[in-house]
């Protein structure tokens, strides 16, 4: 099935996707900060600069993109069209995905991954915060 927009307009849609400050990513810090953790963003001298770093934590969370990080649910599904680009594009990500994980983990860093889909679905979002907010204090009595 070809697709329906041209080339052009095709890249420019994906050109305005976002990479950081998404609604997703707004969301659990909203969540975070409501509930009194501070954190800093993006940050660059990080592996892959994180979505969100708790210092105090040891903690990095990672709001990722069911489609664009390979995650296994209906909202990663495929295109159509260019089923193969976008299939190693996915493999790519995944792939660097690992990398800066295993790099964050060797320098002592706990990894937090979460899903947008866990965020959509407003009840499995307030189990998922409260499994991590009990995950950060543990890691917190641990310093």
């Amino acid at each position: 099935m070809p697709d329906i927009y041209s080339a052009s307009k095709r890249s420019n849609i994906m050109s305005k996707i976002a990479g950081k400050d998404t609604k997703p990513e707004i969301a659990v810090r909203k969540c975070l900060f409501k509930l009194g953790f501070r954190y800093r963003t993006n940050v660059k001298d990080l592996s892959g600069k994180p979505d969100i770093v708790l210092k105090k934590y040891n903690t990095i969370i990672l709001v990722n993109g069911c489609f664009w990080h390979g995650h296994i649910c209906k909202a990663a599904k495929l295109p159509q069209t260019k089923t193969e680009f976008w299939s190693e594009k996915i493999n790519a990500n995944r792939l660097r995905d690992e990398k800066n994980k295993k790099l964050l983990e060797a320098s002592g860093w706990k990894i937090i991954t979460i899903w947008v889909c866990e965020i959509k679905q407003k009840e499995a979002f307030k189990a998922r915060m409260l499994i991590v907010v009990n995950e950060l204090r543990r890691n917190g009595k641990s310093r």
